[in-house]
C-alpha cells in the first residue's frame, strides 16, 4: 500500500498526517527556494486524493488491529508503531505514528493547495473527516495572492468544512524585498489575505525570513514587515532565518556581490527592530526552527514584548567571546537556549572549539558549515 506524499510540511505539523492534494508549487520562482525547482505543478485528480484517504483509513484499522492483538484495546503506543513499521513498511509506520500522537491533525500538501476550487477542497475535507473521525484540525499552505482572490464567503465555507489554519510564507512586508526575491506578491496581497482569513474565522500563521533583505535592505525589511503585521494581525508569526542555499538565484546574487548576507548579530538587531515596531497586535511569536539563533524568542503580544526584547538584549549584551561561544554551541546543536551556557561541561566543550578558530573569516566558514548540516 502507498499514498502520494510531498517533500515538506511546516515544523509545527510534524505530528500531522500528510495528504497530498496538489504537487509542487504553481509559482516556483522565489530566488531563495529550490524545493520544487525543475518540477511541474499539478492538481491531483479528486478521485486519487479520495483513494489515498481510503488507503489511510484501511491502514489505520490494520494498525489498530495490531493493538487489539497485543491486548491494548486499540491504543497505539510505541510498541505498536514499531511493529506496524517492521511488519508492513513505511506507510503503516507513518500512520501508526500519527495515531500515536492522537490522530487529530492533518496537513494538506503541497505549497499552495488553496489554488484548487473551493468546492473541491470542501469535498476533500468532508470526505477526510468522514473517513477518519478522529481528525479535529486540518491545515494547508497558501500563497497570499491566492487567498486574496478568494471571497470571505468561500473562506468561511472552508472553515465550516473543517479548515482550521492557513500557513503562509510572508517572508517580508517590503515590496522592494518581495520584488527582489521574486516572491510574486505585494504587501497589499498580504494585508488583504490576512484580513479575509481572520474574517472567515481561520487561524493564520505567517512565516518571515530575518535577513532576507540583506545588508542593503535590512532596515526597510524590518520596518515594512512590522507595518504589514500591524495591519494583518496574524494569529501566529514564525521566524525562519534566511540561509542562502547553493544553486538558487539568491546565491548567484550573493556571489556576484548584489546581495550581502547579514551576520548573526545583524539578524538579531533586525529582529529587535521588527518586534519593537509592532503595535496593536495580538500575535503569538514562535521561533521553532533550527536555523534561528534565539530559538527561545517566543511570546504573545503585547504582553510578552518586554520579555522578548529582554531575550534579545541579553544576547546582544554578551561579551564578544561569549557571543561566539553561544553561536558555535547553538549551531552545533549543543545549546538550545542561552541558559545552556551555564552547563560547565557543555560550555567547556564549545570553548575548545572556539579557541581553535583564529580569525573572523574562519568563524564565518565554520558557522556556515554548521548551519548547512540542517538544510
Amino acid at each position: 500500500m502507498q499514498i502520494d506524499q510531498g517533500p515538506i510540511r511546516p515544523p509545527s505539523e510534524a505530528s500531522s498526517l500528510l495528504i497530498r492534494v496538489t504537487r509542487n508549487c504553481p509559482w516556483n520562482k522565489c530566488t531563495f527556494c529550490k524545493t520544487y525547482k525543475r518540477k511541474q505543478f499539478s492538481r491531483r485528480p479528486i478521485e486519487d486524493i479520495l483513494r489515498d484517504i481510503d488507503t489511510v483509513a484501511q491502514v489505520a484499522e490494520q494498525v489498530k488491529q495490531i493493538s487489539w492483538n497485543k491486548g491494548l484495546g486499540g491504543r497505539v503506543n510505541s510498541t505498536v508503531v514499531s511493529e506496524a513499521g517492521s511488519s508492513y513498511g513505511y506507510l503503516h509506520y507513518h500512520i501508526a505514528q500519527w495515531l500515536h500522537y492522537g490522530g487529530k491533525n492533518v496537513f494538506l500538501q503541497d505549497a499552495n493547495s488553496l489554488v484548487l476550487k473551493t468546492s473541491d477542497i470542501v469535498q476533500i475535507i468532508k470526505y477526510l473527516r468522514a473517513a477518519l473521525p478522529s481528525v479535529e484540525r486540518i491545515t494547508m499552505y497558501a500563497r497570499a495572492n491566492t487567498v486574496a482572490r478568494k471571497s470571505v464567503d468561500e473562506l468561511r465555507e472552508l472553515r465550516e468544512a473543517g479548515l482550521a489554519r492557513i500557513h503562509m510564507g510572508m517572508e517580508s512586508g517590503s515590496d522592494v524585498v518581495l520584488k527582489m526575491v521574486q516572491k510574486g506578491i505585494t504587501a497589499q496581497h498580504l494585508i488583504e489575505a490576512a484580513q479575509k482569513t481572520r474574517a472567515a474565522g481561520i487561524s493564520l500563521c505567517w512565516y518571515i525570513m530575518p535577513g532576507l533583505g540583506g545588508r542593503e535592505h535590512s532596515r526597510e525589511h524590518a520596518l515594512e514587515t512590522a507595518s504589514v503585521i500591524n495591519k494583518g494581525n496574524p494569529d501566529y508569526l514564525r521566524f525562519r532565518t534566511l540561509s542562502v542555499l547553493k544553486n538558487t538565484p539568491l546565491h548567484d546574487m550573493l556571489t556576484s556581490g548584489a546581495f550581502t548576507p547579514l551576520d548573526e548579530d545583524e539578524i538579531v538587531h533586525e529582529q529587535r527592530l521588527l518586534l519593537e515596531s509592532l503595535e496593536g497586535v495580538t500575535t503569538t511569536v514562535v521561533s521553532d526552527h533550527i536555523l534561528n539563533l534565539l530559538q527561545e524568542l517566543e511570546g504573545t503580544l503585547p504582553g510578552d514584548r518586554d520579555k522578548m526584547l529582554g531575550i534579545i538584549d541579553r544576547y546582544l549584551g554578551m561579551k564578544p567571546e561569549e557571543k561566539v561561544n553561544y553561536q558555535l554551541g547553538r549551531r552545533a546543536g549543543i545549546y538550545a537556549r542561552m541558559d545552556d551556557m551555564k552547563n560547565p561541561s557543555r560550555f567547556s566543550y564549545v570553548e575548545r572549539i572556539r579557541r581553535k578558530i583564529k580569525s573572523a573569516e574562519e568563524l564565518k566558514l565554520e558557522l556556515d558549515k554548521m548551519r548547512n548540516q540542517y538544510l
